[in-house]
């Protein structure tokens, strides 16, 4: 992913939009790329800050933002823990059948 790329995302992002592959990518760049981190930054700074100044809460943004990307992370790592258990069943469906096939044949 580049940067020009990452930046369209970044509203996704902030309204957890993304669906999981961009998710990952989108991730993955910014643990890369210091120019993306803080543009992240300023863009999550600057529209929730304006949010919540309009909605008259406290907040503390930097802290929200990195709770926001912990979750994310979360969701990756849960979402490729469930790719690799269907991954696994899968090889051992396959397995199964084959040794089917093997103890019909012979």
């Amino acid at each position: 992913m580049d940067c020009k790329s990452f930046e369209k995302l970044i509203p996704d992002f902030i309204a957890e939009r993304m669906d999981y592959p961009s998710l990952k990518r989108f991730l993955a760049h910014r643990e890369k790329c210091a120019e993306c981190r803080e543009e992240l930054e300023i863009r999550f700074l600057v529209s929730e800050g304006i949010q919540r100044l309009e909605d008259g809460n406290a907040f503390d943004l930097q802290a929200e933002l990195e709770q926001h990307l912990l979750d994310s992370k979360k969701k990756i790592r849960f979402n490729d823990g469930f790719l690799s258990l269907g991954l696994a069943l899968e090889v051992t469906a396959v397995c199964l059948l084959a040794g089917i096939l093997v103890w019909i044949l012979l």
